[in-house]
Parts: C-alpha cells; structure tokens; sequence
C-alpha cells in the first residue's frame, strides 16, 4: 500500500534542503497507509492542509528572495566587501545579477516547490480512490477537497514556471520514484513555456467551480481567478503572446463580485494587521500564527538590527533582527561626509544626471502619503503609522540612541537612504557603490507587519498572497495599455486615496509624481512597485513585463566600479529565468537546462 510520504519527495526530486532561517519540524503521517489514513472529513482536510505549509514556506522565504533581491527595491546588504554579512554570497548572487546553477538559494527554491507539488499529486491520487460514503461524506465535499489540491498544485507549477519556464517537468503522477526520469516540458524551452502556460491555465479552468467563495485561509474562486489573470497579463513575458483584452475581462468580473464578495480597505493597515483575515480587500492570506505555521522571520526581521527591541520595547520568544536586508537608496554618495554616516549633498537617482524610472523606492513614495513616516507604535489607541525606520533610530524607554555594530560597533545607530564605505573601510568611498559595500546603518529599513510587543504578535498576522487591490492594478494596466490613461489613472487612484488626507489628495491625485511628467506605463510600473513593495513579486509579474529586470537602470549598475568581483556593468539577459540546479541535472540527465546557462 503506498504511503504518505509527502516530506521524502525533496529526496528524490533532489533539491536538498539546507537549514533556513524559517524551517520548522513538521508533523508527517508518512508510516501511515491512505486506506488507514482518511477515515472521515478531518482526516481528508489535515491532508489537505498540510500541503499549506509545504507551500507557505518556499513561497514567503526562497520565492520571496528569487523576486525581490535581483529587483529595484530590496537588496541584500554586505558590510565592507563581505567582513560581515556575506552569508556565503547565498543571497547577495541575486543582488547583483551574478548566479549561476549552483547557487544555493536557486537550489533551495527547486528542492521546496517539487516537494509541494509531489504532496498535492499524493493526496489527489488518493481522493480519487475514496468512496466518499465510506467516510461520511458527500461526493460534492470530496470534489472541493480535490479541487482545493489541484488549485495548490497550479499555484506550486505558477511559482515553478515563472522562475524556470519551459525547462521544468510537467508532473502529475503520484508515483515518486519516476520523477528523476521525468524530462522537461519540451526539448525547446520556448515551447516548454507554452506547454506548461496552457496546462496551468487548463487546471484553473478545471478546478474553479468547485472552489468555495470567501475562504480567505483557503484555495478559493477568487483566488483562482486571480491567478488566471496574472497568466494573462505576464503572457508576454511566459510565452511571447498579448492577452491584455482578456485579463481586462476577467479582472472586472472579479472585481465585480462574481466569484466573491471583495471591496478596496479604506485603512490600508486593515490589511497588514492582526485580525486582516477579516479585511474586505484580503483574497488570500496564509493562516500564519506563533507556534503554528509562522513566516514572521521573513517579515521584518531581515531589515531590522540586533538590538530592535530597545527600539520597539519588548522582546519575541525566538525572533532576532538579520540587520543583512534594506531598501534600495535613493541617493548616491555626493557631498561631505557627515559623522553618523551617509553625506551632506546626495543627488537622487530619480533627478539629473540620473532621472531613473526605477529604484529609489523611498523618494517614489510621496511626502504626504501616511506610509512614508517612520513606524511609531500608539498603545493609547493600539494602532501605529508609518512603515520605515530612518534617520536616528532611540531607545523606547530612555530617548537615547541605539548603537551600531560591526563597522560602527557603538556608535549612534542613524540609517541613511545611501549606501557606501562612509568610514572608508574596506574600500575609499565613491559616488555610487554597490550592496557589497553598505555599513551597518546603510540602507531605510522596513516593517510591513507592524510589531508591538505586549500588544500583538505581528507573527500571529495572516501572510497576505492576495488582495483585492491586484487585481484593480491589473486592470488599470490593461487599460493603459489599450492607450486609455485617464481610465487607468482613475483605477489606480481609486487604491492610492486611502494613503492621504482628503486635503491632500485633492493636490496628489492629478500629480504622477517625483520622476514622472505623464500618467504612462513608467508611472503604473513605480504605482505596482508601490503598492506591492517587500509582497515577493517585484521581478516576476512587474519587472519582466515591462521588460526592466535586464534592461532597465538603477542603482549601480553600470555605474560602480568592482574590479574583481565580476559586478556586471548591464544585467545580462539570460537571467530573464533561473538556472535548473545543477544538483537537479545530475539526477535527472532528461531535465534540460535552460539554454541561456549552457
């Protein structure tokens, strides 16, 4: 009798796991036959369920770092060259455009979607084999099970296209043992993609009205739907076709209700905060919690210093800053340099001689938005404003600063929107220098997830995947590029409003903004940036499309100097997609890589 043995498939897919900063012993029937398994309803929904956290960990960690690291508003922070920070290079590769198939991260993310994917074709095999009345249950209640379970598995093979494309294996069998046999969707990778494309499509298409509506802690109609519509709107980037005109259909009938009642959050922190499993905007959201399934280290705590808590004021059992994440600067290096760090004088990268469309996340976002404050906790009224530390960062209790560490062990802890040897250390500073070469206050830090200790555990929040709000700006990009701007700017104002006083809004709705002059597919690229910053889809649904990740300028590329360590002056095209490990390769000799890496 086969068994559950859903956490082996990594094993033979090969992609082996190492220790992350969020890997957690799991709970595995995997000694337990299926016909002794599933004896009524519960036992059919834990099955299901435990694919949920499979997924929910490769999704919000390795996914997260492949689609924001690479992209123009997050970057992985070294201080002077590697002395600190380094991490083996596992993650500050994907900062500079410079992996390769034996990357590290490449492989974890291989190793955690295969082994999702091989869950849900398991536990699909088996309900198929179920008489529904022998454990209670009526032939409508086994069909949702099966449909949640092959709407997890098209989510898994959405994640697992978008970074490796046509190379990857279309695999539906549950039996493990010929999966290092499988070959890639097709010898040409171009027409893998289509292959791939269309069977993700078809499963969506097959599994949607068996969804329930409304579940925000489950697969749903509405998030289906959603997914379908982000195969339609990155078509151009997956298989070189535009079907921007039926990604526009289908998002009104979203937003029209027809798969679930939604509407746009008037308090954005509705969405981010305890309790936003009941905001009317969240489609889907991981049923995260502190001692259950938790993806709060990769949260906050990758931007945020040793020493946060004297910061915040309380403490979390087990939580620790990585002080190894910021933002991307918006200014270069121009000017004396001041006492704390960062210079008087920066020039930023949105003005001349610059005048980026990318990058600069922080100075895209404008001064009158409620977002652009630093984070301040209220108990008197148990809220907080603001997402950002930055400037001098003060110890709660006392108002006196906090201290740096490593390359500014004790002094006074001030994060500047620039990153650079401003001490010299390492390396003289320059105009524009590179994430290698941040000191420890380089770099604005974020808390999308508010944390107040004593309060609320921003570990116990949902882990948002899917909001209403995506799907008003697929729309209003569909409509922008049918050349209606006016319908596209009044879309993604309709989301906008709620981050400005009704004063101000009445200034800021007819302005695009600093670096823009026109309401133009620049300006909807920075709005998705925006909206979505640190969500994990930076790269793969906004930079690929508009044709950026390669091609578009921020920062330093091309602009840092480097000799020795092989920073490219322009990002190289081949890296529009990932390398299929190396490891994946020599198990499985009929996976072809993909071609851009031979």
């Amino acid at each position: 009798m086969k068994q559950l043995l859903y956490m082996l498939i990594s094993a033979v897919t090969l992609g082996f796991s190492l220790p992350s900063c969020t890997d957690l012993e799991e709970d595995i029937f995997n000694k337990v036959s299926s016909s002794e398994y599933y004896k009524d309803e519960t036992s059919v929904k834990n099955a299901v369920a435990s694919i949920y956290e499979t997924a929910c960990m490769g999704y919000v960690e390795f996914f997260m770092y492949l689609a924001e690291f690479p992209a123009d508003q997050i970057a992985w922070r070294v201080w002077n060259g590697g002395g600190w920070g380094y991490d083996n290079g596992e993650k500050y590769v994907l900062s500079i455009h410079n992996w390769n198939s034996n990357s590290t991260i490449i492989r974890q993310t291989w190793s955690r979607a295969w082994t999702a994917i091989g869950q849900c074709n398991l536990i699909l095999a088996d309900l198929e084999k179920i008489s529904p009345e022998s454990i209670g249950m009526t032939a409508a209640q086994i069909n949702s099970y099966k449909a949640e379970a092959r709407m997890l598995r098209a989510w898994a093979y959405y994640n697992v296209f978008e970074v490796w494309g046509g190379a990857i294996p279309i695999y539906t069998s549950d039996d493990i043992s010929q999966l290092p046999a499988s070959a890639s969707a097709d010898g040409d990778f171009n027409s893998g993609c289509k292959k791939v494309y269309n069977f993700i499509m078809e499963e969506l298409d097959a599994c949607v009205n068996d969804l329930p509506k409304g579940k925000v802690e489950r697969m749903n109609q509405a998030m289906n739907r959603v997914l379908k519509a982000r195969l339609l709107l990155n078509a151009p980037a997956f298989i070189q076709e535009d079907h921007f005109a039926e990604c526009a259909t289908l998002c009104e009938s979203i937003v029209g209700g027809t798969y679930g009642t939604y509407s746009l959050a008037t308090d954005y922190r509705a969405i981010f905060s305890t309790g936003n499993q009941d905001c009317p905007e969240v489609i889907f959201a991981y049923a995260t919690g502190y001692g259950r399934l938790n993806s709060g280290n990769t949260r906050n705590m990758p931007f945020l210093p040793y020493n946060i808590w004297e910061f915040l004021g309380g403490t979390y059992s087990g939580a620790s800053g990585w002080n190894c994440t910021c933002m991307v600067p918006s200014y270069d290096n121009s000017g004396n340099v001041q006492t704390w760090g960062g210079t008087d004088n920066p020039v930023c990268f949105l003005d001349a001689p610059y005048n980026d469309k990318l990058g600069a996340p922080y100075e895209r976002f404008n001064d009158k938005d409620v977002r652009k404050q630093n984070f301040l906790f209220d108990p008197a009224t148990n809220s907080y404003n603001g997402l950002f530390i930055k400037g001098p960062v003060l110890n709660k209790t006392t108002g006196v600063s906090l201290k740096g560490d490593a390359d500014r062990n004790k002094q006074d802890l001030v994060y500047v929107d620039q990153v650079g040897t401003f001490q010299n250390k390492g390396r003289k500073l320059e105009t524009v220098m590179s994430s290698r070469w941040g000191e420890t206050n380089s770099g604005i830090r974020l808390l999308k997830y508010p944390m107040a200790p004593g309060y609320f555990d921003y570990r116990d929040i949902y882990e948002v995947e899917f909001r209403l709000s995506e799907v008003v700006y697929m729309l209003a990009e569909c409509r922008m590029r049918a050349g209606n701007a006016n319908a596209a700017k009044e879309l993604i104002n309709s989301v906008r409003k709620r981050y400005f006083s009704s004063a101000d809004w009445a200034v800021v709705q007819d302005t695009p903004g600093r670096g823009f002059t026109a309401f133009d597919l620049d300006w909807v690229l920075s709005e998705w940036g925006l909206e979505f910053l640190y969500e994990g889809r930076r790269r793969r649904t906004d930079l690929r499309r508009f044709d950026k990740f390669t091609q578009g300028q921020w920062w330093f590329f091309g602009r840092a100097t480097e000799e020795g360590s092989l920073l490219p002056l322009k990002r190289d095209r081949k890296f529009e997609w990932y390398p299929i490990p190396e490891t994946a390769l020599m198990v499985n000799p009929n996976l072809k890589q993909n071609p851009a890496y031979l």
